[in-house]
């Protein structure tokens, strides 16, 4: 799919997203706020959704967030307005940040390498805006390394991706191989399905 397709399931889903988002705190929360509890600086949140992870950056960051899709960028607005927090929120593919070069502190992502249409170009663009001294953190998901979990990821592949634009069985260290960003940290939960990982700009 292209951005444009992800951008239309997601304006789609939106509502529902926002209407169910305390099921989704209640499942990724605590995994949330431990991948991005200690984000520092200026913080940039890629394909930020319905606002997710705000609650859960600590309140001192200097917060913008951006996301392909319309409806999820004003929800994300409305959940700034909730929290009582600062920051601002911009419909922007993640492919092309239209950010200056190390402009960020911090940068961090959750569930998204799985819809980006090309996830390396969307890696190597974190970390151009990440500064050279700062971290990419990101909370993603992949095919479990249990085999029968695994085997049934495998059978609902497909049906899943063309529902939601996500590839539920990649492995999201892959994704890293030949980009500008090296890991230097990762943890795995949930039957290998859930994975966290520090990355810092090369060089």
């Amino acid at each position: 799919m292209s951005s444009a397709d992800i951008a239309d399931i997601y304006d789609e889903m939106a509502e529902r997203y926002d209407r169910w988002d305390w099921a989704n705190r209640l499942f990724s929360g605590p995994l949330r706020k431990r991948a991005f509890g200690d984000a520092r600086g200026r913080v940039l949140d890629v394909a930020c959704g319905t606002g997710t992870n705000f609650r859960y950056l600590p309140p001192t960051v200097q917060l913008v967030g951006v996301d392909v899709s319309a409806e999820m960028v004003e929800a994300a607005r409305a959940e700034l307005d909730a929290l009582r927090r600062g920051g601002t929120v911009y419909r922007m593919d993640a492919a092309e940040l239209a950010f200056p070069d190390d402009s960020f502190d911090t940068v961090v992502s959750a569930l998204s390498t799985c819809t980006f249409p090309d996830p390396v170009a969307a890696l190597d663009e974190m970390a151009r805006v990440c500064r050279p001294d700062g971290r990419v953190l990101l909370l993603e998901h992949g095919r479990s390394d249990v085999e029968l979990v695994g085997r049934f990821q495998d059978w609902r592949a497909d049906a899943h991706y063309e529902q939601h634009g996500c590839r539920w069985t990649q492995d999201p260290l892959a994704h890293f191989e030949g980009t500008d960003l090296t890991v230097v940290d990762s943890e795995a939960f949930f039957l290998g399905m859930v994975t966290l990982v520090e990355a810092r700009p090369v060089g």
